[in-house]
């Protein structure tokens, strides 16, 4: 394949509208203002080109999404073959790429940049052979089909590529069905494409297989539960899988609320999981008609979710990240023991330090679960989840997580019952359904919704019982503005900070005068500003505990 150089001329010019505009990929890919977004975009759609390359023309995901953002913003990120997040050695990549483009002068000055990036890689555009797949997917912003254009505008046109166009999906589904893709290309499938109707398949076939074996000696019913969408994609495509004539669970059992996908100003407005975790209170639209009713809220792209509810005093409770959390663990310990396979698999749970210190107390001593802390990030999580762990269960508080399942799990469950020749016990059988049920690629909010759905059902737990498990420690985060967030250096996984030098001794003599005190500072990843966290046993003096802190922070920057 001979790179056509006039022609990606052309369509840079075409496209790349939006110039001396700084980008930077993290976590979330590129998100920004929508307008601002059709040189990354073209960039982007390259560079996903590149990566299949690299890797022998495997499926590349490619999503654009702005998940909680309000409606006038948009992004993009890349998905590893495997369904996981942009290899961190690339994402530099991703920015050389979008700066070169925003800042050139010309075409010539970008394509300097492209030819360097093609020849560190050692990617042979010549050899012919290599086909690149992409899967693309959006979600329901306005904005999104312009910038599919501009993503997929050189794909075909000047790389070849095979781009298999998904339309509006959730982020978790394009994660699976990248992933999928590959394995069924992997084992020779001359239709190798997955479809959004395999991610629907699967997921109420592991549903229904659970509540099936668990119905054996119990009976199962899931509470009532109204899921708030965010007036994002997630309504769509529940809605879709709630009307699939395999789904078992009665369909007035399950209401879903702010689903005016089709009405994009309405995106995350004053509704979604990060609304209420943030705001700590019912999203718009949500009255609430019954106090042994579940509630949940995902985010814009469905890839979070966290749950509520309001009790006989119409308080609202909270159950976030770390309550989702310490549920599964609690659960899936349970079926260890009951498979007396506790000493086989190691179990455990990553958080990070925004944890609230009671759950991580909880996890601890009364499920004696060993926990693990690592920065910040949804990458951090999924690496020591993967790497320590053979159940490695990570949710951050916002809602965020899953649960990764090893080889050797797979390979212990599969050798235990065989050995049983159908006589299983049904621990072990429950942890090989319960294994199905979870979207291990990615957090995936509807994944997420149906294993906590399953969980409490055969727990026969109410939410106020889930609550209960353990109280919260009142707890506050707030921005602190600064002329330059660089200096704040971590250390601990960013529970302490090594500059400005003698800061962390000042914070630790405020902590020591708080019973159950904890605190940390770290800087924000897109302003200049600083995050401070603080958590108390009393919260009539939170706010002071708090302040002081940032006081020692302001006059340290």
């Amino acid at each position: 394949m001979k790179l056509n150089q006039e022609q990606l001329r052309k369509i840079y010019d075409d496209t790349c509208r939006t110039k001396n505009v700084q980008y930077s990929y993290g976590t979330a890919g590129f998100r920004t203002v929508a307008k601002d977004l059709d040189t990354v975009m073209f960039t982007t759609g390259i560079l996903a080109v590149l990566r299949s390359l690299k890797l022998q023309g495997q499926y590349v995901g490619v999503m654009i999404t702005a998940s909680h953002n309000p409606y006038q913003d948009n992004g993009v990120k890349i998905v590893e073959p495997d369904g996981s997040m942009l290899l961190a050695t690339w994402e530099p990549y991703a920015m050389q790429l979008a700066n070169a483009a925003s800042f050139a002068t010309d075409f010539e000055g970008f394509y300097a940049e492209l030819v360097k990036l093609i020849g560190h890689e050692k990617i042979d555009l010549d050899v012919g052979t290599v086909v690149p797949h992409i899967v693309v997917g959006r979600d329901s912003r306005e904005s999104s089909p312009f910038l599919l254009r501009c993503l997929t505008s050189t794909m075909a046109s000047v790389f070849h590529a095979q781009v298999v166009d998904l339309g509006c999906v959730t982020t978790p589904q394009l994660h699976y069905i990248t992933d999928l893709s590959n394995k069924r290309a992997q084992e020779g499938d001359s239709a190798p494409v997955a479809t959004e109707q395999d991610y629907y398949s699967f997921f109420i076939g592991a549903f229904n297989d659970l509540f099936s074996t668990c119905q054996i000696e119990k009976s199962l019913s899931v509470p009532k539960l109204f899921v708030d969408t965010a007036n994002g994609i997630g309504g769509p495509q529940l809605k879709k899988l709630l009307a699939s004539p395999d789904w078992v669970v009665p369909a007035d059992q399950i209401e879903i609320t702010n689903d005016k996908s089709d009405v994009p100003e309405l995106l995350n407005f004053e509704c979604g999981a990060d609304y209420v975790k943030t705001n700590q209170k019912l999203p718009k639209g949500l009255c609430p008609s019954s106090f042994d009713a579940l509630y949940c809220s995902f985010d814009g792209d469905a890839d979070r979710v966290v749950f509520y509810y309001v009790d006989s005093k119409s308080k609202f409770h909270l159950l976030d990240g770390d309550k989702i959390s310490t549920l599964l663990a609690k659960f899936l310990s349970k079926q260890l023991q009951l498979a007396n396979l506790e000493h086989s698999l190691k179990i455990g749970v990553v958080q990070t330090a925004y944890a609230n210190g009671s759950s991580t107390t909880y996890i601890k001593d009364e499920l004696h679960c060993p926990v693990s802390c690592t920065k910040t990030g949804v990458k951090h999580l999924h690496h020591e989840a993967v790497t320590q762990y053979d159940i490695g269960i990570y949710f951050e508080a916002n809602g965020h997580g899953t649960i990764i399942f090893s080889e050797k799990f797979h390979q212990v469950i599969e050798s235990e019952l065989s050995k049983s020749h159908g006589n299983s016990p049904l621990a072990l059988r429950t942890l090989s359904c319960f294994a199905k049920l979870i979207n291990q690629t990615v957090g995936d909010a509807i994944s997420d919704m149906l294993a906590v759905l399953a969980t409490l059902s055969i727990l026969q737990m109410a939410p106020m019982d889930w609550d209960k498990e353990y109280t919260d420690l009142p707890n506050k985060l707030v921005k602190c503005i600064v002329h330059d967030r660089s200096i704040f250096q971590t250390t601990d996984q960013e529970r302490k900070l090594q500059n400005p030098a003698g800061l962390q001794t000042k914070i630790d003599s405020v902590i020591a005068k708080y019973a159950m005190g904890r605190s940390f500072v770290r800087a924000s990843g897109t302003e200049d500003a600083v995050r401070v966290y603080a958590e108390c046993q009393d919260p009539s003096k939170l706010d002071q505990f708090c302040n002081e802190v940032v006081e020692y922070v302001k006059a340290s920057a």
